[in-house]
């Protein structure tokens, strides 16, 4: 289990506290889909974020800088089905995109 800056990644899922004392969660049995937003903010401000998505919507947004996004990649990577070609492309992509890098299967 890692704790950083209000993001928790353990065995339940991934849990983030927002500044407003608000949380944004995602348990792994509900996890539909993993999904890598970048933008040109890079690179004085954060520019990727994985976001999360619950089935039936929701979910929990974790930036890459995060020191829990470590932990956060070495789970999701090891999810069967996880596309690494689309993760690396989403990584090294310095304008606005979407990458989806895991679904889950019907």
């Amino acid at each position: 289990m890692s704790t950083h800056s209000g993001i928790t990644v353990d065995d339940d899922g991934v849990r983030r506290l927002l500044a407003d004392g608000t949380e944004e969660s995602v348990t792994w049995a509900d996890l539909a889909e993993v999904a890598i937003r970048t933008t040109p903010e890079g690179p004085w401000k954060e520019d990727v974020f994985f976001l999360l998505v619950r089935a039936g919507g929701g979910g929990c947004a974790v930036p890459a800088g995060d020191p829990s996004a470590d932990d956060l990649m070495n789970r999701l990577q090891s999810m069967p089905g996880f596309d690494n070609d689309a993760f690396v492309e989403a990584m090294t992509t310095p304008e606005d995109g979407l990458f989806v890098v895991w679904q889950r299967k019907p």
